[in-house]
């Protein structure tokens, strides 16, 4: 019970901190922009809550995360692709998504509608981890 109360003192510091704009790093990612809302350290890990917005038509590209990343879908419709091209699940706005830690998670998120897509994103990854690894396409085609 204390972790957990750690962890959310850590999120609700994180929620509290200046705006910060930066730019998506995985590749290739195309009409991707991110905003870090809050940012703390605890216990060996970054708490970081973000905000990135997909434009229509845009995608992630293929990446996977050092750490685990929580996702709230706030607006618009995410497809979410595994590294064998099958379908992860197809999330709307109000949905949540958990993706997990390490490079035998590849996936891409791509925003296949007409509106952007909006996502409200907490990372908790090993302190100073980058927040994606990029990582090479599949050798398969996304469906569609």
């Amino acid at each position: 019970m204390r972790k957990r109360h750690q962890i959310l003192l850590a999120v609700s510091a994180a929620i509290g901190l200046s705006l910060t704009p930066i730019n998506a790093s995985a590749t290739p990612s195309t009409g991707v922009h991110g905003e870090i809302l809050g940012q703390v350290t605890f216990d060996g890990k970054d708490y970081i809550l973000r905000q990135i917005t997909i434009d229509p038509g845009g995608s992630t590209g293929w990446h996977f995360h050092d750490g685990t990343l929580y996702a709230l879908i706030a607006q618009g419709t995410l497809s979410h692709y595994r590294s064998d091209c099958s379908v992860d699940g197809i999330y709307s706005a109000g949905n949540t998504l958990i993706e997990p830690s390490g490079s035998d998670h590849v996936h891409i998120g791509n925003n296949s509608q007409t509106t952007p897509l909006v996502l409200e994103v907490i990372y908790v990854n090993p302190t100073g981890s980058p927040l994606s690894e990029d990582a090479a396409p599949p050798n398969c085609q996304l469906p569609g």
